[in-house]
């Protein structure tokens, strides 16, 4: 399944991210969060600052575009397949950079993706 980077991360079950993340792992996808403070979500750890992966196959974000410029350089050094900007985290700049790295970018839900089989 597909090792997904959820990015603004939270332990509060009315957050998006979290729904994401409960969502990714119910649907058999390795869920890692990156937020505000560590924690835990169905199992799956939620850690701080930018650690180092490898074969992140997805990143879906949950934080507004002024968060973006701080994240870019690190999400794409990463080399994930692709990024999912979700409802509300459109960056026209963070896309076309992104893009320009060879990374597949989607303006989608990630929920809905699941939900659809479509992920």
């Amino acid at each position: 399944m597909k090792k997904t980077l959820v990015i603004g991360a939270s332990e509060n079950p009315d957050r998006y991210a979290f729904k994401a993340m409960m969502s990714l792992k119910s649907h058999g996808h390795e869920a890692i969060g990156l937020g505000l403070k560590e924690g835990n979500v169905g199992g799956s750890k939620i850690l701080t600052g930018k650690p180092q992966f490898t074969d992140i196959d997805t990143v879906t974000l949950y934080i507004g575009p002024a968060k973006h410029t701080e994240w870019m350089d690190y999400l794409i050094g990463l080399k994930p397949k692709r990024i999912i900007f979700n409802p509300g985290t459109e960056n026209p700049d963070f896309f076309t950079k992104a893009t320009n790295s060879g990374i597949d970018c989607l303006e989608a839900c990630t929920l809905v993706m699941l939900s659809i089989g479509n992920f």
